[in-house]
């Protein structure tokens, strides 16, 4: 028997164990910070994809004036 192999009633005995031994306020504010974990890590992801790509559009602009234009061209 593995850990793959726990089931539906290994994972209700599992939490009546934890609701046992800890208490019920305890388990509540501990899932509440595992959330407040969850939501931080997930903020954290978005924003480092945003800047990661921010960062690559700006290393990948160029300059598109062409080469042939005198100064009364550009405004």
């Amino acid at each position: 028997m593995g850990i793959g192999n726990i089931g539906v009633p290994g994972l209700i005995l599992i939490a009546v164990v934890v609701l046992v031994l800890f208490g019920r306020g305890k388990v509540s504010s501990l899932m509440g910070e595992v959330g407040k974990g969850i939501t931080a890590f997930k903020k954290g992801v978005a924003e480092g994809n945003k800047d990661e790509l921010e960062d690559k559009s700006a290393s990948s602009a160029r300059d598109v004036t062409p080469e042939n234009t005198t100064e009364k061209d550009k405004v």
